[in-house]
């Protein structure tokens, strides 16, 4: 049985996983880690756990075999929850979500639980490995210091920023909910001065051909362009914005396989930008990156690939 842990509001991409496993014959189990809290009946010991979800639905880790890891969300909080007890709940089933989780490590997964952990939390140790492995990255700052950020935006920046969360704040790929990539000049400098409250991540604005987002699966590229070089975040425009297939020079693939075995992932979304410049710009890897879009637009069978690779390791 292959586990499938995503989130109540998670929709096609895990829809195309289930029907291919469906077409195999093989069972699964949808896991909805917003929902790993008072609405699902949870035991675990040391070695094993047993889950039934709300349908009466029941799943033993026993019967796991491999994990697809596509989306954490935090537990949903019921309405009707004492304030007082609200810390102590989010606090508890978070513990509880983790020690579940660590209890199928020895498994087959799409990620590695801690590899994943580690990569998708800390940007700044992405830039690292990319510019060690070869790849072209942009000056990057993150900081809460307003006069710093001043210093970069003049002296590495030419004036002309981008300005981004470390973390995104978006449910999908078309935007909603999302607070965008920003552009920062000589005359939006006074915004910084609420900087202390919210530390961002700050990079020179690249000239663009166009974007990318490529989809690497255990040394495999799927490759998908769109003819943005204009706006910050393509997500967030209503323009006449198209995909089209890509492919990627061979010294970037081999230094993208060479990064992403480092970082000892076995699936990751790149975000990178093809400059007037001509060169590539690594912006960074996102292990639960979205790519609903390229299978849609462009037909890559990313979902297959996904479940084809935990079959291999479970010898089906």
């Amino acid at each position: 049985m292959i586990l499938c842990i995503t989130h109540s509001q998670d929709f096609y991409t895990v829809d195309l996983f289930f029907e291919y496993l469906s077409s195999k014959n093989i069972p699964y189990f949808r896991l909805n880690s917003d929902q790993l809290n008072h609405q699902q009946k949870i035991s675990l010991s040391q070695n094993s756990f047993t889950i039934t979800d709300q349908s009466g639905v029941s799943v033993s880790s026993a019967e796991i075999t491999a994990v697809w890891h596509r989306k954490s969300w935090s537990v949903n909080v019921p309405e009707e929850l004492d304030t007082a007890y609200l810390k102590i709940f989010i606090s508890e089933y978070e513990s509880l979500k983790y020690n579940l989780y660590t209890i199928l490590e020895h498994l087959p997964w799409i990620n590695p639980y801690e590899n994943e952990k580690k990569i998708d939390g800390n940007k700044m140790h992405q830039l690292k490995l990319a510019e060690r492995n070869g790849l072209k990255i942009p000056a990057t700052l993150f900081s809460n210091d307003e006069d710093e950020i001043l210093t970069f935006i003049k002296e590495k920046c030419n004036g002309k920023a981008i300005a981004k969360l470390h973390g995104v704040i978006s449910k999908n790929m078309d935007g909603e909910n999302m607070i965008s990539t920003t552009i920062i000049d000589e005359h939006t400098l006074e915004n910084l001065s609420d900087i202390a409250y919210c530390p961002m991540i700050f990079q020179p604005y690249i000239e663009k051909e166009y974007e990318l987002r490529i989809v690497y699966i255990d040394g495999e590229f799927f490759t998908g362009k769109i003819n943005n070089h204009q706006n910050t975040d393509w997500r967030l425009v209503q323009d006449d914005y198209f995909w089209s297939v890509d492919r990627l020079p061979e010294d970037i693939e081999r230094q993208l396989t060479n990064m992403m075995q480092e970082m000892k992932l076995i699936f990751g979304a790149i975000d990178m930008i093809k400059g007037k410049d001509g060169n590539y710009h690594f912006l960074e890897v996102n292990p639960q990156g979205e790519w609903g879009m390229l299978q849609k637009e462009l037909h890559f069978p990313i979902a297959e690939k996904i479940a084809d690779y935990l079959l291999k390791k479970i010898n089906i």
